[in-house]
């Protein structure tokens, strides 16, 4: 069931995944994309770990608020150039936190795929007391900015991103969705619509399609980082990359482990830029680790979390 937090005027879309009672973890997913496109089975794996699951839409993305149109162009353009067209990526962060503060969570255990990874680290820099532990998934690291983000992309797919057209169908929507994860999964990963079917299927009971807004995509991608390194990042730290991401190169996890003091690199073989199934137990394996390494850490003011 959807439920709803507030930053200002902006209405943030979340959902409780399930797990009660467990420890709190929040899902923030990536560009252009809704929280459906968690699966199942990834979340599955989480609340059998322990963990409470909640997942929510950025804004300008699924049931969130969108923003009024502004002639922006396409997401690359908005990315390079200076001045943020909409917001600021403070706003994403508070978003964030508007979230757990609906909840009634002090903090949680963040857990960012791709642009989400991003958005991630930067609640960790900008809210360190929200955020129990940092895992990022195929995400580049905060401090690269501008151009020296097109160090860690690949461009030939965004070049097929490009080209990709379909109708605003059902049938169009679950073929647009098929097609932007056989680009984004590890080479010769065998992808069909079974693997696209359950979030296609999310996003028309609820009304909304990823991918649809590309001007939405370029006020997300657009908006400016103006806050600190992720050297002032104090939580426990584990950079997941797969090793085949066609998207984005295993650079960009190394970078955000050798600049967060204590972050831990975890390099997964075989793994694209999806989230596919054989990597979901893997993933909720190392994130549970993570957890168990944030409730032993002791807090500034010496007590031991629990």
């Amino acid at each position: 069931m959807t439920r709803f937090a507030y930053n200002g005027e902006i209405q943030i879309a979340f959902e409780d995944l399930g797990g009660a009672g467990g420890d709190p973890m929040l899902l923030i997913m990536g560009l252009g994309t809704t929280r459906f496109w968690w699966p199942d089975g990834l979340v599955a794996e989480l609340v059998g770990r322990g963990f409470h699951v909640v997942a929510y839409d950025q804004r300008d993305a699924g049931e969130s608020t969108h923003l009024p149109d502004q002639r922006i162009g396409p997401p690359v353009k908005a990315l390079l150039q200076r001045k943020a067209p909409a917001y600021r990526v403070e706003d994403f962060t508070d978003d964030a936190v508007a979230v757990l503060d609906a909840l009634g969570w002090e903090g949680a255990h963040l857990f960012g795929h791709s642009m989400g990874g991003l958005i991630a680290q930067r609640i960790a820099i900008r809210h360190p007391q929200r955020a129990l532990s940092l895992a990022t998934s195929s995400a580049v690291p905060s401090d690269a900015k501008g151009l020296h983000v097109l160090r860690h992309l690949r461009l030939a797919p965004l070049l097929r991103f490009a080209r990709l057209h379909s109708p605003e169908t059902p049938q169009g929507n679950l073929e647009l969705a098929l097609a932007v994860v056989r680009i984004l999964a590890a080479p010769g990963q065998h992808i069909d619509e079974h693997d696209v079917r359950e979030f296609v299927d999310k996003e028309a009971a609820h009304q909304v399609a990823s991918f649809r807004d590309q001007k939405a995509q370029s006020r997300q991608i657009g908006a400016k980082w103006h806050g600190g390194s992720l050297a002032a990042i104090t939580a426990p730290t584990l950079a997941l990359h797969g090793e085949q991401d066609p998207l984005l190169r295993v650079s960009a996890a190394r970078d955000i482990a050798a600049a967060i003091p204590g972050a831990r690199l975890c390099p997964v073989p075989g793994v694209g830029h999806f989230l596919a199934r054989g990597v979901w137990a893997t993933y909720a394996d190392e994130l549970r680790a993570l957890a168990d390494q944030a409730h032993e850490q002791p807090q500034t003011d010496g007590v031991t979390h629990r």
